[in-house]
């Protein structure tokens, strides 16, 4: 269990946390939320024990690992794939000393932990959780070198998961991820063997991959059963109680305090007057909640042009004479709000691009209005504003001859108060920055917006702003996201662009989120088969010749008392060949069966773990034992496999 008891830090004289205290029981996913600025990040790093608290502790069991993505990501010139390998420390430890030619003695322990933590299906692993990041085989063999910062990050985020610390802290983990990654990372966290805190604005990621809410406010922490919208509910129901509350007290102290400045100077009524003063002393004061200031988006309002705004026929994009798109004929009217689904690398930026008039046509046909104004926000625009200018000095140099009141009005409109207007874009959050870079991207009043992945670094807050200003936004709307929430509320059409085209998507996002978790099941079950097969040649492959025939005979007893612990036998090595292929057979069926039973099981479980109301501090007992039996059924399944890798070597042996 991570305990966080009655913890205190402050930065430059201003508190963070002040006695602030949690427990996160193993095994728990649990979202931490908190307006930007709270914490969330410094609560990491003083986890980690990068920083030092200024008092209580913060505790985990002993020998508990605390995996985090690194800042930096890698840029070597080692391919992704030993990367990520490089990731699990004690791997690579033991195969390097299993490379120096230990003395014989060492060799079995070496062979057996390796066994123990999986290594030989290692590569399988590390592959699937890269693809399920976006990177296709062909790219695991390139040099991180190769890759840009963003993707290099995700490598990085790829090492941390492969790696499997016991407490697993992820910070925005979706902001360099595509729709794709978000949802595969949301299914793989459900998953996780041990502990996870993410610090997330991902509505989607908190109401299905976590089941506890953290939330941090006021340098206090509070721990809530369920996902966000439970967490949501929660906390304005508690906020109403509390203000009623204190609604109540404010009475009753005005009736007391009118009381003694009445009668105070009676002398009939002093002791009465006097009694009520203590009363009022004794009275704890009841502080309603306060109201975060809402800082809404508004976008200027375009005119309005006849339709369509955009229309292709037959066009075909792409770079240096190379097609990525082709076959488009699409059409864009000034109410149209579209989302742009697909895979990595299928062509959303280059359709984009394409829209923007950043890209020129290679064939085909584009209509535009001639009076169609764009604005176009990518993710890296954030990063190309001037470091060293403020938001005032960006906006005066797009609108030289306005006054500057016009112009703090403008970044007002966009949650740019005075404070933030004149600071340095180096100084400034990455949410003040992306709303900056939103603000310049509208300043025109487009007849179309197009926006890749906006809500990057926006807390849940500004986001529910942006779904705001962009429903009741005049122009079109071309929206690409990984944020399932956002595009719910703000997409009416969906057009998928696979295959070298786009065509439209007929059924809803659901739709389109069981059609991808689909294929990330598929790709999970031919890594496990991968994996299957490296321990299976693994365990064909001979013994070092340094090993003794005692070390031999002792991992063979080790494996028949394992195998005596499970209900499925294997057959004898010494039956009749006929016999023996036969009863072989009937063993690995039987482990099979006994695997598709642990699958209906974890299916049971996962769906009872899922349940909120199971986290009901009421309900901890409950909790508890489901959680053991839940590691029950992993260590169940750990042997199950390993028995169907053995039966089937055997049987592979004997036919």
């Amino acid at each position: 269990m991570l305990r966080i008891q009655d913890i205190s830090y402050a930065v430059a004289g201003q508190p963070l946390f002040a006695g602030a205290s949690a427990n996160i029981p193993n095994g728990h996913k649990v979202g931490l939320v908190g307006r930007n600025g709270t914490g969330k990040t410094t609560l990491f790093r003083l986890i980690q024990g990068e920083l030092t608290l200024d008092g209580g502790a913060i505790t985990l069991p002993s020998r508990a690992r605390i995996g985090g993505v690194a800042q930096e990501a890698p840029a070597s010139a080692d391919s992704l794939l030993d990367t990520v390998l490089a990731a699990d420390t004690e791997r690579a430890a033991l195969l390097a000393e299993a490379e120096a030619d230990p003395a014989p003695a060492r060799v079995a322990d070496i062979q057996t932990r390796l066994a123990d933590i999986d290594a030989w299906s290692a590569e399988a692993r590390a592959s699937t959780i890269l693809r399920g990041l976006g990177f296709e085989p062909a790219a695991q063999a390139r040099p991180c070198s190769d890759f840009s910062g963003g993707w290099r990050m995700r490598v990085a985020l790829a090492g941390v998961l492969f790696a499997r610390p016991d407490l697993l802290l992820l910070d925005e983990p979706t902001n360099y991820l595509d729709l794709e990654g978000a949802l595969w990372l949301e299914n793989y966290l459900r998953g996780y063997p041990h502990t996870v805190i993410v610090i997330s604005h991902d509505r989607g990621l908190l109401n299905r991959a976590v089941g506890a809410i953290l939330h941090l406010e006021d340098r206090q922490l509070s721990l809530y059963g369920g996902g966000y919208d439970t967490f949501a509910r929660t906390r304005a129901e508690r906020r109403a109680v509390a203000a009623a509350e204190a609604r109540k007290q404010d009475t009753r102290r005005a009736h007391l305090q009118a009381f003694v400045d009445r009668f105070r100077a009676k002398a009939s009524k002093a002791r009465q007057a006097q009694s009520r003063v203590k009363m009022l002393e004794k009275m704890t004061p009841i502080t309603p909640p306060h109201e975060a200031a809402q800082h809404a988006f508004t976008f200027p309002v375009p005119e309005e042009l006849s339709p369509p705004i955009i229309a292709m026929e037959g066009v075909r994009v792409g770079y240096d004479g190379t097609a990525v798109l082709s076959r488009l004929n699409l059409r864009i009217d000034q109410d149209d709000r579209i989302a742009l689904l697909g895979r990595n690398g299928e062509g959303k930026s280059t359709l984009s691009k394409l829209l923007a008039e950043r890209l020129a046509p290679m064939a085909g046909q584009i209509t535009r209005s001639s009076r169609l104004r764009v604005g176009y926000f990518a993710q890296h625009q954030v990063d190309e504003l001037h470091l060293d200018e403020t938001p005032l000095q960006h906006l005066q140099r797009q609108r030289p001859n306005e006054g500057q009141a016009k112009l703090r009005a403008r970044l007002a409109g966009f949650g740019l108060l005075a404070g933030q207007a004149e600071t340095t874009v180096a100084r400034l959050s990455g949410g003040q920055k992306a709303r900056l870079s939103l603000l310049l991207a509208t300043l025109d009043a487009p007849h179309l917006l197009i926006l890749d992945e906006p809500t990057n670094h926006l807390d849940i807050e500004s986001r529910e702003a942006l779904v705001e200003a962009l429903t009741t936004y005049t122009g079109a709307v071309v929206l690409v996201s990984h944020d399932m929430h956002l595009l719910s509320l703000v997409a009416d059409r969906l057009w998928l662009v696979a295959g070298g085209t786009v065509t439209s998507w007929d059924d809803d996002l659901e739709a389109y989120r069981r059609f991808l978790m689909a294929g990330a099941a598929d790709s999970t079950q031919a890594s496990r088969r991968a994996s299957k097969r490296a321990s299976k040649e693994a365990a064909k492959a001979p013994a070092k010749e340094t090993a003794t025939q005692a070390e031999t005979e002792s991992a063979t007893e080790t494996t028949k008392e394992e195998v005596a612990q499970d209900a499925t036998p294997l057959a004898p090595a010494s039956a009749a060949p006929q016999l023996q292929r036969k009863t072989l057979a009937a063993d690995l069926r039987k482990a099979e069966a006994r695997l598709e039973k642990l699958a209906e099981m974890r299916v049971k479980l996962d769906r009872k773990l899922a349940d909120p109301a199971l986290y009901d501090a009421a309900r901890a007992r409950d909790l508890a034992d489901w959680q053991a039996k839940y590691a029950e059924l992993e260590e169940a399944t750990a042997r199950a496999e390993s028995l169907w890798l053995e039966a089937q070597h055997r049987l592979d042996a004997a036919t």
